[in-house]
């Protein structure tokens, strides 16, 4: 049996959603079980027609967290070149407390490129992005005990004050994003508590390759590699599948690592099916 502690989560883009929805959505995922609940870092639809709403992603998830009273939450994930470090910070720190504590921060380098173009961000290179990434976690940190000081390339901090300060001492759990083997992966071998990779369901043998090898680079930053959970998202067609089918498939990821499935659906949200996955598949892959 596997040895590797499983969760379940959900991702419910605003792409199309009113708040009352998501609102409804977030109570029946923590009423369900859920352990996590998330939503995105875009300002429209990048499945949907870019035309219909979208909520912006942190204002909606601290209104959110008044909503639900148990599950985790966060944007999965934050885009860093959308915010300056600093502010990026004060908005979790907020959120930490609003939620009582329950914050995941998602961190990403970003990479629709039609979103920064429409809205006048600028779009750096794949490495600038990344390592300007690098930098916002030196300052998240760096704000964990402040007065704040950094002088990084891209960032700086001078004796920046920072109360209230996180709930979560000393910062919420980190969930990094991405599958950048120079920059991005090591940065998350060192510093994240999450790992969000990007592998299909149906590959076991393709999951198992990308943690051995970020297990590598976690024991090269000195850190055990099963202190990073590690977390991969799921479609549709994963949470409607047979109650057997999804099992078997779910569970062929879990004995290669994976701990963390988050079921990424767009709107309008299929509860339905959302309620069978709870009933019949998760409670045997937890057990």
């Amino acid at each position: 049996m596997p040895t590797t502690r499983v969760r379940f989560g959900i991702q419910t883009p605003q792409e199309g959603a009113s708040f009352d929805a998501l609102a409804a959505h977030w109570r029946e995922a923590d009423a369900l079980g859920y352990d996590t609940i998330w939503l995105d870092d875009h300002f429209y639809g990048v499945v949907r027609p870019a035309g219909e709403p979208q909520l912006e992603g942190f204002t909606t998830l601290a209104a959110l967290a008044r909503e639900t009273s148990r599950i985790e939450i966060g944007l999965l994930v934050a885009c860093n070149s959308y915010r300056n470090p600093a502010l990026l910070a004060k908005m979790a720190a907020t959120v930490d407390h609003i939620s009582g504590g329950r914050l995941i921060l998602g961190l990403g380098a970003g990479w629709y490129e039609r979103e920064y173009v429409a809205y006048d961000f600028p779009f750096y290179t794949p490495g600038e992005r990344a390592r300007r990434l690098v930098e916002a976690v030196d300052v998240l940190r760096a704000l964990g005990d402040p007065p704040a000081n950094y002088s990084g390339k891209y960032y700086h901090l001078k004796d920046a004050p920072f109360d209230p300060p996180f709930r979560q001492r000393p910062h919420p759990p980190l969930l990094i994003g991405g599958m950048g083997p120079k920059v991005v992966q090591p940065l998350a071998a060192r510093h994240a508590d999450i790992w969000h990779m990007f592998v299909k369901s149906d590959d076991p043998e393709g999951a198992r390759r990308a943690i051995s090898g970020f297990d590598e680079l976690c024991r090269a930053a000195g850190r055990d590699p099963a202190a990073v959970e590690k977390a991969m998202s799921l479609s549709i067609a994963d949470v409607t599948a047979p109650p057997d089918e999804a099992r078997a498939r779910i569970r062929a990821l879990v004995d290669v690592g994976v701990g963390h499935f988050i079921l990424s659906l767009p709107a309008p949200y299929d509860w339905t099916a959302l309620r069978t996955f709870a009933r019949d598949v998760v409670p045997p892959l937890r057990a």
